[in-house]
């Protein structure tokens, strides 16, 4: 797999800095980071320069050897079919027990991480936000998901000020 410089360079510069919350937007409480690790399918997102044309979006999570979380980012190209990856490095904002991360790919510079949604029951989703409205994701243990958990998704965004009709849905097979 080859590095995946874009993601790298534009996530980082897009989030410099950015590690607030978006305003309406809290983090789930009774959070539990050994749960949460893991493989998670990208189900949608916001578009970005950084994942324009991917599809088949994952992101692994798992500890580092320094206390930090560490993240792969895995996508694959739609035209070229080519697998880029990128890995970074996560930290919590503030208590452990919020799912409000901090995350990096490049050097120094951190953005947002918000899970503001989860199924705390089994951590088979989540709703993730960057640190304004312009950065949602759906993710999920499962590279399917239902309509329902959709509908869910799109309603919930839209209420909190999200442009829900934007939301691209991605492939993943």
């Amino acid at each position: 797999m080859k590095y995946f410089p874009r993601f790298i360079v534009l996530f980082s510069l897009l989030l410099v800095g950015c590690t607030g919350l978006p305003e309406g937007i809290l983090p789930v409480g009774n959070f539990e980071l050994q749960r949460y690790l893991g493989r998670w399918y990208e189900i949608a997102r916001l578009n970005h320069s950084f994942e324009e044309g991917l599809e088949a979006v994952t992101a692994d999570y798992s500890m580092r050897d320094d206390g930090s979380v560490r993240v792969i980012n895995t996508g694959r190209d739609s035209e070229t079919s080519a697998v880029e990856q990128a890995e970074g490095r996560a930290y919590f904002v503030g208590d452990s027990s919020e799912g409000h991360l901090k995350v990096s790919f490049f050097g120094p510079f951190f953005g947002s991480y918000v899970v503001f949604e989860l199924d705390h029951q089994d951590y088979q989703y989540a709703f993730v936000a960057g640190y304004n409205t312009d950065y949602l994701w759906l993710l999920a243990r499962t590279p399917k998901v239902s309509e329902e958990l959709i509908l869910r998704f799109k309603s919930r965004a839209t209420e909190l000020g999200f442009d829900a009709e934007q939301l691209i849905f991605v492939r993943q097979d």
